[in-house]
């Protein structure tokens, strides 16, 4: 009876061990996503340019009353500030196990649907099935995002790069179909497995479009810090851009998304994506 009163125990002590230590993750991971800083309002200055004699704006970042929370760890060399850092790490790792388990299984599951796709943009009108388009990616890099083929193949011919409208008459006899149900855009699935793109995150433009907000929106760049996504938090709360002031609103989606980024955070897009989905809110 003495035996196995120790042994029971010697159960609850190490019951409690794991409790106290997923308590002091969960804990840090909190810390970890929400952020303390308080910014300011990017200030402006003129400057005078040597070369062409003229004044241009000149945009100062915006200053911070406080610094993150991991810096402060980091500063004190406290242990919680290494424990910020390995969840920070291990979220990564698993966003990152997530994105190929998502793709691999969602090419899988949904290669009929893709199939059909194939078979209604070949039979509808003449060009590739499968259109490619560069875009820029985490820290600036290019690369070929892939999408079922939703406009003839000179939509851009006379006009150049062009945001997509209301009715747009660019589309082929299938191509509202497959955008209003997102169906064009399950290639990219492809782009997740190579490492390009995430399942989540803001969704990447065209380098003439990035350069372009870059010089008119403050922090535009930063959408860049991590890697763009098949879905994000613009997608699933906000319409297709029309205005600049619809990129502004997008691009404060992005960064708040950037900046608590997390589990909780994912796991919330991805359903209010299959509600998008479903109902076709928002596409074009």
């Amino acid at each position: 009876m003495t035996k196995k009163r120790r042994q029971l125990k010697k159960r609850q002590r190490i019951l409690t061990t794991i409790m106290v230590m997923l308590f002091g993750v969960c804990v840090a991971s909190a810390w970890a996503t929400v952020s303390f800083v308080k910014t300011e309002p990017a200030s402006q200055y003129t400057a005078q340019t040597a070369d062409a004699g003229r004044t241009e704006e000149v945009i100062q970042p915006a200053k911070s009353h406080a610094p993150e929370p991991s810096t402060l760890a980091l500063f004190g060399g406290g242990f919680l500030g290494m424990v910020i850092s390995i969840v920070r790490q291990t979220y990564e790792a698993a966003k990152r196990a997530f994105d190929i388990v998502a793709s691999t299984l969602g090419a899988i599951i949904l290669s009929p649907l893709m199939l059909l796709a194939v078979i209604l943009v070949k039979c509808t009108s003449k060009g590739p099935i499968i259109y490619s388009q560069t875009r820029v990616g985490k820290d600036g890099k290019h690369f070929k995002i892939y999408k079922f083929r939703t406009m003839r193949v000179d939509a851009e011919k006379n006009t150049g790069p062009v945001w997509a409208a209301k009715n747009d008459k660019r589309l082929t006899p299938v191509g509202a179909f497959l955008r209003k149900s997102h169906i064009d855009e399950l290639p990219q699935l492809f782009n997740v497995l190579k490492g390009e793109m995430s399942v989540i995150g803001p969704r990447p433009e065209r380098p003439v479009f990035v350069q372009e907000f870059s010089e008119v929106i403050p922090n535009y760049t930063r959408r860049l810090l991590v890697k763009p996504g098949i879905t994000g938090l613009a997608q699933v709360w906000h319409r297709y851009d029309e205005t600049i002031q619809d990129v502004k609103k997008k691009v404060r989606y992005d960064l708040l998304y950037i900046k608590k980024m997390c589990i909780w955070a994912d796991l919330n897009i991805i359903l209010r994506t299959v509600r998008v989905v479903i109902t076709g809110e928002g596409a074009r």
